[in-house]
């Protein structure tokens, strides 16, 4: 069974993965921009500006778990222990703390949100089941090439 844009996988979890082994096997510290909604489990007083920057090392976590839809991990945080868990569609970036080289992502509200691939624009499309009875005026990117939006249905006449 083939996968059409609207049902593939998040590259998102893979991106992150990679860039998190690149920074340990270079011995860079790898961090995580997050921007923080209702489903983010931190430390609250650590959020500044709905944003919050995780150290997401082996030194700095325990029971790290980088996994498709979440990351997963404890950490001390002014001395106390907690349980953090970030839905990965609300990674903003991972990055090598000491040169700053990474990748960011657009944040989106939910982990589907609608939306196609895409790393550097996302456009929302419409739902499944409106895409037969509307057409969208906006276009889903793969690989900056525009992808026509969803044909709309055809006004039957009845012929008598």
């Amino acid at each position: 069974m083939v996968m059409n844009a609207l049902e593939s996988p998040s590259t998102r979890p893979y991106l992150i993965r990679a860039m998190y082994e690149w920074c340990t096997d270079h011995s860079f510290t790898p961090y995580v921009a997050v921007k923080v909604d209702g489903s983010v489990q931190v430390p609250r007083e650590f959020v500044q500006g709905g944003e919050i920057v995780l150290n997401i090392s082996f030194d700095a976590t325990s029971s790290l778990q980088l996994g498709n839809e979440f990351i997963e991990f404890k950490a001390r945080f002014g001395g106390k222990p907690r349980d953090i868990m970030v839905p990965i569609h609300r990674v903003m970036a991972i990055y090598a703390r000491e040169n700053g080289q990474g990748m960011s992502f657009p944040v989106t509200d939910s982990p589907l949100n609608n939306t196609v691939l895409g790393m550097d624009k996302l456009h929302k499309v419409p739902a499944s089941s409106d895409l037969t009875a509307t057409a969208s005026s906006e276009t889903a990117v793969h690989e900056d090439k525009p992808v026509p939006p969803a044909p709309t249905r055809p006004t039957l006449t009845r012929i008598k």
